[in-house]
């Protein structure tokens, strides 16, 4: 199953045949206070550098998250994808809780976007995937509902398979919903990452649909995250992962893309490997 996601100009497709797609995650006010006073002024000097610089790295699609405190978080939505899309090609994935604010990036968006996100919540299904119709978009299922995040897989798969079917009743094919299993940090549940993987694994035998997660949720709260989020990425692609939401101004964890792209077959001849390489600064003698 293939699903796509495009700017005008350009498609990603994410496919358990196909290479892996890392959405960059870094145009995010949380925690950072220059981005977010430039948002708040709708300035989007430092979105437009953190777009550009996370294309540079290797991000395949970019995720736009407008969330300003005090902001008017729909108008800097709709300001900052403009923005973006003036000096990028790459895809984008709207990210919001606020319905209006997901409203004004789709309202203003060239190609058909990837939504962040619908939970299984009813209200939020009505609200959400009526846009995802009427605008021919993508979105991002996340396994918890109104009871909270379940520690069992079984539960997870249950409140993913309603998503699925939600959708399908609002005319949305089940190729334009990726799931998202749920990543935990191990911090807090050092099982965390190991209901990750078995609710993966379910979603893929039972639905068949492509998969997405915030990877670098699985490291919060502890020292050496790029270490941790590398390993990771690399398990849950081997788990059949086939996107995540992280950062690709990690080197390390770019490179444990590439050879996980490489080592599952999704590499022919290895060029991507070989590209990357060839690309990298020379080295001092």
């Amino acid at each position: 199953m293939q699903t796509i996601i495009s700017s005008r100009t350009r498609s990603v497709i994410v496919g358990p045949d196909e290479p892996f797609i890392i959405i960059g995650e870094r145009i995010n006010p949380t925690n950072r206070k220059v981005l977010a006073a430039q948002m708040r002024e709708m300035d989007m000097t430092r979105t437009v550098q953190d777009a550009l610089a996370q294309v540079e790295a290797g991000a395949h699609v970019l995720d736009v998250n407008a969330g300003v405190p005090d902001g008017d978080e729909p108008a800097i939505m709709a300001v900052a994808v403009r923005a973006i899309q003036a000096v990028s090609d790459v895809p984008l994935c709207l990210d919001s809780s606020v319905v209006d604010a997901l409203r004004a990036g789709l309202e203003v968006y060239q190609g058909k976007a990837l939504v962040n996100s619908v939970t299984g919540e009813n209200e939020r299904l009505e609200k959400v995937l009526p846009l995802v119709r009427k605008y021919d978009a993508t979105v991002i299922g996340i396994a918890n509902d109104e009871t909270g995040v379940s520690m069992e897989p079984e539960v997870r798969l249950a409140v993913a398979r309603k998503i699925v079917e939600r959708a399908a009743d609002h005319g949305i094919p089940r190729e334009n919903v990726l799931i998202d299993p749920l990543c935990m940090t191990v911090g807090a549940d050092h099982k965390a990452a190991v209901v990750f993987f078995e609710t993966l694994r379910l979603v893929r035998r039972d639905l068949g649909v492509n998969t997405v997660c915030g990877a670098s949720n699985v490291s919060f709260g502890l020292p050496e995250r790029p270490g941790i989020n590398a390993a990771f990425l690399a398990m849950a692609m081997h788990g059949g992962l086939t996107a995540a939401i992280t950062n690709p101004l990690e080197p390390i964890l770019m490179t444990s893309m590439r050879a996980g792209n490489l080592l599952l077959g999704h590499d022919e001849y290895a060029m991507g490997w070989i590209r990357a390489y060839r690309q990298r600064p020379a080295q001092p003698a």
